[in-house]
């Protein structure tokens, strides 16, 4: 009895692989291709509503560039990007250092992570008034309610990032004679990198979606804000262009990180895409 294996080589899966897989020009096509197509779908069918709360994409876009000739929009536009980038910033350099000290020193490790399990599960839009009530309405407020889902963020993708290196990279320290910090800015980190730099990217999502929520409790200034007073004043066109802007801001804010995560991680990119290849 003769038996054949049914599992191709790996040759023959890496040629499927590649030719399973969209091309780039197509991919990027359709990103730009769909949201236009939604677009013109919202202004066609919107066009004839009478609808209060669901008023045409022609009046909204009025609204929206009626609002943006004014200096308040800006002001608001202005305090949102500040805070969040203040915040994605703060987040990012304390979860590194954090998630460097829990990573390589198992017994801070031990004793810390109980806790920080606890509060990472704590959803970060219910602190916000036990900060409002401690700290007032204040900028800090909103600062610290953004931060703090980030450096959780942060902290356990780099934590588990150090931890997932390979056992010979640590090899290398020893035999290049680097010092505790040479090894860990030229050789731990780098190997880390492509996991903490994914957990920024969900850093980033979840700031913006807490920097709008913190603004829309006891705030004056910020997008989220002026949102919400445009709700409860019944500018319902007001309201959706609000919502348009964050759109296109959370939407930018991925698009720029996501080119700063393959510009920062060529080399991880490459040797992903040789090896699929090979």
């Amino acid at each position: 009895m003769v038996f054949t294996s049914s599992i191709p080589t790996r040759t023959v899966v890496a040629r499927r692989r590649r030719d399973a897989s969209a091309p780039r020009w197509l991919l990027i096509s359709a990103e730009i291709v769909v949201p236009v197509i939604l677009i013109a779908a919202w202004w066609v069918v919107s066009s004839g509503s009478q609808n209060p709360f669901f008023p045409p994409l022609q009046t909204i876009l009025e609204h929206l560039l009626a609002a943006a000739q004014t200096t308040g929009f800006w002001i608001d536009v202005g305090s949102s990007v500040g805070n969040l980038m203040m915040s994605f910033v703060i987040a990012t350099v304390l979860g590194v250092f954090l998630g460097c000290v829990l990573g390589l020193v198992p017994v801070v490790s031990w004793f810390a992570e109980p806790t920080l399990h606890f509060f990472r599960a704590i959803p970060a839009v219910a602190l916000i008034p036990i900060f409002v009530s401690i700290i007032g309405f204040g900028n800090e407020t909103r600062v610290l309610s953004i931060t703090l889902p980030a450096l959780f963020a942060v902290l356990i993708s780099t934590i588990d990032g150090i931890r997932g290196i390979e056992p010979t990279l640590g090899m290398v320290s020893r035999v290049y004679r680097f010092g505790a910090l040479e090894g860990l800015f030229r050789v731990t980190l780098p190997a880390a990198g492509p996991r903490i730099l994914a957990g920024m990217q969900v850093a980033l999502i979840a700031a913006f979606v807490v920097m709008i929520a913190s603004e829309m409790m006891g705030s004056s200034t910020g997008l989220g804000a002026r949102t919400l007073i445009a709700q409860q004043s019944f500018a319902i066109a007001d309201m959706w262009g609000g919502i348009l802007v964050l759109g296109v801001l959370g939407y930018a804010a991925t698009a720029f990180f996501t080119l700063f995560r393959r510009r920062v991680l060529r080399w991880y990119i490459a040797s992903q895409q040789q090896e699929k290849n090979s």
